[in-house]
């Protein structure tokens, strides 16, 4: 057991939802005096039971409502559970809500040191640290103002700042990458390496299956308030977008009726599906951004059938961002009908996340000096 940093045992949560309305004074006081009041039980846990071993970035996963809140706020002692048991070794800061313990009527300055006090941290420490919380949160401009006139990101930046200057031996992130510009995400993602590296113990809760790709070794997929998945973060990734998004998913290498994958043709001059030999074609290819995409393939097939020519961005060496990408070719191919076939990878080619068999259909006119299905350069001589 010295190894293990949180372990979780059988633990359920329920809560009560009373059927009765109180919207006003009077109807507050007339339930209060009923003899019977009634409640519907909503188990929002049900015997979830895992263990996170010291030194390990682990994930938890899970849409909203799916009971990953509650669970959250059990690990943080802020629910007690109704049955089973939870066991923390060492000391753990929560980072569920970033900024709580501030005070709008305080300079940024002020909540600095009134912060970093809730954290444990003295005065001559919060000294210590002030320039670098401040510059990581770039506010140096507005510390000298109240904080109700802070941006809600403002407020968020210096929250992270100070919160990460924690000396405990378990973090508890939720959903921090939700928060903030791509610049200031860009720098999260900077202390999740350097934390990780320091070999601190993380649970890491995020919708982004990239992020927890990128830094959980294990996770668990929490669905309905049930446990459906321990194990490697990759496969983690992928039961939750099997769960949560099966229109995402192809099975046996079949197109599904909804593949969430977006394909629009367009030449120099907007949409298009006909072209003459050796015009480019813009392949116009997007996605749910919930996808763990990492490589895009397409494929051209004449209409019979027949594989004439394919790239992905592994290959070419195209590293995948966001939700969507565009492809240029010069279509040097003979006049007739032809059909793309786009697809969605991970990691590998073999983790299929999407297919579209055919995912538009083209075709090419102008070829008249040569025959066959592609031009090649060549070369006569006697």
């Amino acid at each position: 057991m010295n190894d293990i940093a949180i372990k979780v045992d059988n633990v359920s949560k329920t809560f009560k939802l009373p059927h009765e309305k109180q919207t006003s004074i009077k109807s507050a006081v007339v339930n209060f005096y009923r003899r019977k009041r009634t409640f519907e039980k909503q188990e929002v846990l049900k015997n979830i039971s895992f263990e996170i071993k010291k030194g390990e970035f682990f994930g938890i996963v899970g849409r909203n409502g799916s009971g990953k809140s509650t669970l959250l706020k059990l690990l943080a002692g802020i629910y007690t559970p109704d049955k089973g048991s939870i066991h923390i070794n060492g000391k753990l800061t929560p980072f569920i809500e970033l900024g709580v313990g501030f005070s709008p009527e305080l300079t940024g300055r002020e909540n600095v040191f009134l912060n970093g006090a809730l954290l444990g941290f003295n005065r001559k420490e919060m000294d210590a640290m002030y320039d670098e919380i401040v510059q990581f949160a770039e506010l140096e401009k507005f510390m000298d103002q109240k904080l109700k006139n802070y941006s809600s990101g403002m407020q968020v930046r210096l929250a992270f700042s100070i919160a990460i200057r924690t000396k405990s031996d378990i973090l508890l992130f939720d959903e921090v990458l939700a928060v903030g510009d791509e610049r200031f995400q860009n720098k999260c993602l900077e202390v999740f390496e350097s934390i990780k590296r320091q070999g601190k113990t993380v649970v890491f809760v995020s919708h982004d299956m990239e992020s927890v790709k990128r830094f959980c070794g294990k996770a668990v997929v929490i669905h309905n308030g049930e446990l459906v998945f321990e194990g490697n973060a990759s496969e983690a990734a992928m039961k939750y977008i099997k769960i949560n998004f099966p229109e995402l998913i192809t099975h046996g290498g079949k197109q599904t009726t909804d593949s969430g994958i977006e394909v629009e043709l367009k030449n120099s001059d907007g949409k298009a599906s006909a072209y003459r030999h050796g015009e480019v074609m813009r392949v116009c290819v997007g996605w749910k951004q919930v996808l763990p995409v990492k490589n895009v393939g397409v494929a051209i097939f004449s209409r019979e059938g027949h594989y004439l020519f394919g790239a992905n961005t592994i290959l070419d060496n195209i590293k995948v961002t966001g939700s969507k990408i565009e492809y240029e070719l010069n279509l040097n191919l003979g006049q007739g009908k032809y059909y793309l076939q786009v697809g969605l990878f991970g990691d590998r080619d073999t983790t299929k996340i999407g297919l579209l068999e055919k995912a538009a259909e083209f075709s090419v006119e102008g070829s008249s000096s040569w025959q066959g299905a592609t031009y090649l350069e060549h070369r006569w001589s006697n």
